[in-house]
């Protein structure tokens, strides 16, 4: 008797089928992609800005939050089979759990940057034609977008990792936006190192990128964007690789 191996195609089309079925998951990917349109609305009607901030930055004034409800879905995606306990019937089906964490992770990848494309483009569109002509710089869209995505993107798969360890919804959230949110926070405690805590945060990489006025280097550091960037997917491979032994480690 042999027994037949779902490999990563089916377990891709496995985890899709159940993305689209839970609601918590596809209310939040809609959030994310909402969330920075009402941000570009809400700045050019309320007028806003600071006379040094772009067209850029002001139409994704809420890109950090939508940012945040990326990770969230991404915690969401594993803890919420852990919560209803899906999760042996999904291991059950794939008994190679890494090939489960993968397809996740594939997923999320792919929706994330799409919708996070589309929504920031749209957000940019939309501020561009509202805001005042000429008042203020219009920052550089292009390629700034592309790193925008790809942050959300990093957001989302640091929360798989998050979940794939805390294996608790409230908690991986909590964790996760601990994780966003905290080297911002205590950052003036250190003073003069502030820039070394709060840069890397993947909150600093993507108000580097959406070349907002807050984004000094006093506050989030004098390396790139892009480098920020590069720097904090690194950090969330990482963990995602540390997750994904402690997957294979551990007892249900």
């Amino acid at each position: 008797m042999t027994t037949r191996t779902i490999g990563f195609q089916q377990s891709l089309a496995h985890e899709w089928i159940k993305f689209r079925s839970l609601r918590s998951l596809v209310w939040t990917t809609a959030a994310t992609a909402v969330v920075p349109v009402l941000g570009a609305v809400f700045v050019a009607a309320t007028g806003s800005l600071r006379p040094d901030d772009t067209e850029l930055g002001g139409s994704l004034t809420l890109s950090v939050v939508a940012q945040l409800l990326a990770a969230v879905t991404g915690a969401l995606v594993i803890t919420g089979e852990y919560g209803s306990g899906t999760i042996r019937t999904t291991f059950a089906a794939t008994p190679r759990r890494t090939t489960v964490l993968s397809a996740k992770a594939a997923l999320l990848m792919g929706l994330t940057y799409a919708s996070a494309l589309l929504s920031c483009a749209l957000a940019c569109a939309v501020g561009g034609a509202l805001l005042d002509e000429g008042r203020y710089a219009q920052g550089d869209p292009l390629p700034a977008l592309f790193g925008i995505a790809a942050s959300f993107t990093v957001a989302a798969l640091l929360g798989l990792a998050v979940g794939t360890l805390v294996r608790h919804s409230a908690g991986a959230v909590t964790a996760v936006i601990g994780v966003m949110l905290l080297p911002s926070l205590i950052g003036p405690l250190f003073g003069d190192a502030q820039r070394w805590v709060a840069g890397v945060s993947p909150t600093a990489a993507l108000q580097k990128l959406t070349q907002t006025s807050d984004a000094t280097s006093e506050t989030v550091g004098s390396l790139g964007a892009w480098p920020s960037l590069m720097l904090v997917a690194a950090g969330t491979t990482a963990l995602l690789l540390l997750a994904a032994g402690a997957l294979r480690a551990r007892d249900l």
